[in-house]
């Protein structure tokens, strides 16, 4: 009984072995100069795959983005929370083409980059808090003044990068 199942704990540790690609160092800094190129250009995408509403549990979300294309944000969230003094109906929530009123940027940090994007319609007033880290994971703050707050999750869409 000794061999087999020194065998097969042999076997889940090459198996699990193979699996596991690791980057290097030179590797983690070509793609975190990447990721701050992307960052400055003001052309980006941010891909949401999950979100977390202030009232309820945590929900995993496809096809949603924001992207910042020079001084216009396009927001394409979904939504869930208590909205106060919107349109009837819920009105356009967070899918929506603005110019962007403020912009700033904290610049690379210790691994990550914060930036915060103000931005008005004419449902409401918001500001997006992104939080990008060197491996192109993303974090998305939105606060609004009519709306509860929302975070979101995802990541920076890197052209050749699946």
């Amino acid at each position: 009984m000794q061999p087999i199942r020194l065998i097969a704990i042999l076997f889940v540790v090459i198996v699990t072995a193979c699996g596991v690609t690791r980057k290097t160092p030179q590797e983690k800094q070509a793609e975190a100069r990447r990721i701050q190129e992307i960052l400055d250009s003001r052309n980006y995408t941010i891909d949401i795959n999950f979100m977390i509403p202030l009232r309820s549990s945590g929900k995993a979300v496809t096809a949603h983005s924001i992207k910042v294309h020079g001084d216009t944000l396009f927001s394409y969230l979904p939504y869930f929370g208590e909205a106060r003094m919107v349109p009837y109906g819920g009105g356009k929530g967070l899918n929506f083409q603005e110019k962007i009123a403020s912009y700033s940027d904290s610049g690379s940090s210790s691994e990550k980059r914060t930036i915060k994007i103000g931005v008005k319609n004419e449902e409401d007033s918001y500001i997006y808090t992104l939080t990008v880290f060197d491996s192109g994971d993303a974090d998305l703050f939105v606060h609004c003044v009519n709306r509860d707050d929302i975070t979101y999750r995802g990541a920076l869409k890197i052209e050749g990068k699946e």
